[in-house]
């Protein structure tokens, strides 16, 4: 007996989300992907009870890009769905899984163990943040108020962090089956647009911390202390850092390229075999698997970074200065030397411009980590492109499968699923490696460059990514809407 006939029982019985029979009309989707969006803010918003402090974000700088919120029901955010992938991506591309998922059976065997994984992720995860370290620290009041000790309000906090882990499982499958695009993009979005929003209105603080536009404000009311005049070096200096041009440009910049990324393919034409004159055009985009793989490569080097946080609060300064040398700073902790420095992504301008006093490192531990990260992005994104496409059935077999289901040919070749897919592996191969490492080269430049709000690149390319596919897809749901015999193209 294989491991899928004794595994089948238990991975068929896994709760989910009863897919939708018929079409779902598209205001409908619209109000489902609403009412999950306003019940994410609701949670984040819930703070976990019995927690004594605020604590250390475990996640740090990859918060925005993993969603949730620290010290709140939804801890976790994304985190265990994000690893549960990759786990599975790594299972798949390695062929251990023996899974097809284009076979219904094998289909339903892969989503039972996905969950299965996550909960098991939630699990794993949320334990070091309760029961090691000062993460999440508890209320001894409480505990003897309660008579169940520290022990027993860790256990309560751990409680209150497995059910926001599998609230947000459920509500990315409700997004997913019953809305428009996906929970796990709908929750990125969130999170990144509230921190590019407070990049721009955030009113407290002083010039470089508050948002752009009351930092223009004070500088052109003269409120921002001693500014060097603006046509000398200093000053030049001054606008482009403190006063957030440099970010302000790279956000641009950033947006413009994803949006012209986007937008450059090469159109396979098709025919349809029986209707004359039905002609169509299967698009190869340049960023073919989409800016979403980037959260598998981030997710993989956020739990690199996890494990060294969980060392060095359980060895403390007797952690070998080789493994890591840790800091901290306005309540995060943060590596500056050994390994785990250099496995770090670059986060921000300051962590590599070391002429401007930015960072203590030596200039060339400075390039090392540079090329560390950019290693890891543009050959981690260039790989799990090409996971995410096999898995996504979107790769040349797949594609060829879909073209022929739907009664389509491409002119002056034979109406074979063989001779398409071999058309395809032309294209879709190539694309997605070449799409997925000029992702991940994006990334770090904009990490390196700043962005408003000091939103994380990868967390900027993936809100651009996503709401110009979310368009897209509304686009395409109000098109279904208007004409329904278009459904059974779009294999809705």
């Amino acid at each position: 007996m294989g491991w899928k006939e004794a595994a089948e029982p238990y991975l068929t019985r896994m709760p989910s989300v009863e897919r939708p029979e018929g079409h779902v009309p598209f205001r409908r989707k619209i109000a489902w992907t609403g009412v999950v969006l306003l019940l994410y803010f609701f949670l984040t918003n819930v703070y976990l009870w019995g927690v004594q402090g605020s604590g250390s974000d475990l996640f740090g700088q990859f918060r925005s890009l993993l969603a949730g919120g620290q010290g709140t029901v939804l801890q976790l955010g994304i985190g265990p769905i994000v690893t549960a992938s990759i786990v599975l991506q790594l299972l798949g591309g390695a062929g251990l899984l023996g899974l097809d998922t284009s076979d219904p059976r094998d289909q339903m065997l892969y989503q039972g163990l996905q969950k299965l994984l996550v909960i098991v992720m939630i699990v794993l995860t949320g334990f070091p943040m309760v029961f090691l370290g000062n993460f999440l620290p508890p209320s001894t009041q409480l505990g003897q108020a309660l008579g169940i000790g520290t022990l027993g309000v860790q256990l309560v906090i751990f409680a209150q962090i497995f059910v926001g882990g599998v609230l947000i499982l459920y509500m990315d499958e409700v997004v997913s089956k019953w809305g428009v695009g996906s929970g796990i993009g709908l929750f990125i979005v969130a999170g990144v647009s509230q921190a590019l929003v407070g990049g721009l209105f955030y009113w407290e603080g002083s010039v470089g911390n508050e948002g752009v536009i009351p930092t223009w404000i004070d500088i052109a009311l003269g409120n921002a202390g001693n500014i060097p005049p603006l046509l000398t070096m200093d000053g030049i200096m001054y606008l482009l850092l403190q006063g957030q041009v440099l970010a302000i440009i790279t956000t641009i910049i950033i947006f413009a390229v994803v949006v012209y990324a986007e937008s450059v393919r090469v159109e396979i034409p098709l025919s349809h075999a029986r209707v004359k004159g039905a002609r169509g055009r299967f698009p190869v985009k340049l960023i073919y698997a989409s800016v979403l793989p980037m959260i598998l490569v981030r997710a993989l080097q956020a739990n690199i970074q996890f494990l060294g946080r969980i060392l060095y609060s359980q060895m403390g300064d007797s952690l070998p200065a080789w493994v890591g040398v840790y800091a901290s700073s306005q309540g995060q902790v943060f590596p500056v030397d050994g390994l785990f420095y250099y496995l770090a992504p670059i986060y921000s301008r300051g962590d590599w411009m070391w002429w401007l006093g930015g960072t203590t490192a030596e200039p060339w531990q400075v390039i090392l980590r540079i090329s560390v990260d950019l290693t890891f992005m543009v050959i981690g994104g260039g790989i799990f492109a090409i996971f995410w496409v096999e898995t996504a059935d979107m790769g040349p077999e797949a594609t060829a499968r879909q073209i022929q289901n739907s009664g389509m040919q491409i002119p002056g070749f034979r109406q074979n699923v063989g001779v398409i897919e071999k058309v395809m592996e032309r294209y879709i191969p190539q694309v997605t490696v070449i799409g997925g490492a000029l992702v991940g080269l994006l990334a770090v430049l904009a990490n390196m460059l700043g962005t408003i709000g000091q939103v994380s690149g990868t967390g900027l390319l993936l809100t651009i990514s996503i709401t110009y596919k979310l368009y897209e897809e509304i686009a395409e749901e109000q098109l279904m809407e208007m004409h329904p015999m278009m459904r059974q193209m779009f294999n809705n």
